[in-house]
């Protein structure tokens, strides 16, 4: 499954995180707690250089729990901590003020020697589209200042957001890179909506997400749509799956249009179980 989707505007965001890093003291950069790999432009890494980070394992609502304390374990380093959230409703959001405090405790240090009393931290948010950017914002500035949306690509433009806990961030609009050599990248970004589904065949997507879920979670799956069984054919439980819900065209014929786009919503809000869908090598 071949994608290429580098809109323009994500040219600028890669620019605008080089030029502005300089002004901000530390990074926060949101990852989806259901593919944290995947959802990790492998250019953070380089764009952001040694500049302190907190990722943020967001949507942590639909993951599997033993799963994100795995990658929590393997994501933090030195000068990285890791810290599971959810956006919509604020849990973990209380914890980031003081994990940017520590990170940041040499560089406060030696601002309050100078005599500097009332300090502000200031941090670029960065990360894929459509994994919970600009809500996370919102929560943090307790308005809908970000424009947020179900869609990925929503966020355009710079803007500095300033919150009521010492905290102003830098919001980017999401990058994607720009071809996707990785099949399994391609298709959790895909499976998460990280990448527009007008660019993807809804029905093939179904039938790989039918066979990650057969491989990850089987027994979410069968209880989820009470099959009996799941098939080595990943058509042959999608098929399954089609009857159970009704699914059906004239004489019988499966509807895998309308199973698929069923199969889909379901997986992104969760309604499947808590799963995730890669873990650290």
């Amino acid at each position: 499954m071949a994608i290429n989707w580098f809109p323009g505007h994500m040219v600028k965001t890669k620019r605008a995180i080089k030029e502005n890093l300089s002004l901000v003291d530390a990074v926060i950069e949101i990852r989806d707690a259901r593919i944290p790999k995947s959802s990790a432009n492998p250019e953070i890494d380089s764009l952001c250089g040694n500049k302190p980070r907190l990722i943020l394992l967001n949507k942590s609502d639909l993951s599997d729990k033993a799963s994100t304390k795995k990658w929590i374990n393997h994501l933090t380093k030195s000068n990285v901590r890791v810290l599971e959230i959810n956006s919509l409703n604020g849990i973990g959001i209380n914890s980031i003020k003081p994990i940017l405090l520590d990170l940041l405790k040499e560089k406060h240090e030696r601002l309050k020697a100078k005599g500097l009393v009332n300090i502000v931290t200031r941090v670029m948010v960065v990360g894929i589209p459509n994994v919970g950017k600009s809500t996370f914002i919102n929560k943090m500035a307790r308005n809908n200042i970000a424009k947020t949306g179900d869609r990925p690509g929503v966020t355009r433009t710079k803007q500095w957001i300033k919150t009521s806990i010492g905290i102003e961030l830098l919001d980017t609009p999401g990058i994607l890179w720009p071809k996707f050599e990785d099949e399994d990248v391609a298709l959790n970004l895909a499976f998460t909506g990280a990448i527009k589904d007008e660019i993807m065949d809804t029905e093939e997507l179904a039938y790989k997400l039918v066979e990650r879920l057969s491989s990850v979670s089987p027994e979410l799956l069968k209880s989820r749509y009470k099959i009996d069984e799941i098939s080595e054919d990943p058509l042959e439980t999608l098929d399954n799956i089609a009857r159970k819900r009704g699914c059906l065209m004239s004489g019988g014929r499966i509807d895998y249009n309308r199973i698929s786009v069923i199969l889909l919503d379901e997986f992104r809000g969760g309604k499947i179980g808590n799963i995730t869908l890669e873990l650290p090598e």
